[in-house]
């Protein structure tokens, strides 16, 4: 089962380095919240983040350039799975490119077809960054 997480783990990760945002965001349910440093509120709704994301885009001209997972756990809980890691991301914006150093907990869980579907996402920023 870890090996599954491990799995679905690294497909959104590699979705979101290498800017497949269609894949990056089909890999959370409907319903994911997240909870990001860089943002005041609580997002609601993948929908809600993928608007966020345009906006992003449209006004700072944003986008990943490289994102690499190290640190890896994977914490299991019946059909749910808790999987931490810390993350380096290059991203590009109209002010050049930046290098963040953060700490990211994804809340899996198992579908009723076995899929691991993020439900939430909370990123920090890593300690002395």
């Amino acid at each position: 089962m870890t090996d599954e997480v491990l799995q679905a783990a690294d497909d959104l990760v590699d979705a979101f380095g290498n800017g497949r945002l269609d894949d990056y965001f089909a890999a959370f349910a409907p319903d994911a919240t997240f909870v990001f440093h860089t943002t005041p509120e609580r997002i609601s709704s993948t929908s809600e983040y993928r608007t966020l994301w345009q906006s992003w885009v449209d006004e700072d001209d944003f986008r990943i350039v490289d994102c690499v997972s190290t640190n890896r756990l994977v914490q299991h809980f019946g059909d749910t799975a808790v999987f931490s890691h810390d993350v380096k991301t290059t991203v590009s914006t109209t002010a050049g490119q930046e290098t963040l150093a953060e700490r990211e907990t994804i809340v899996f869980h198992r579908d009723g077809s076995g899929r691991w579907l993020a439900v939430h996402e909370h990123l920090s920023p890593a300690s002395g960054s």
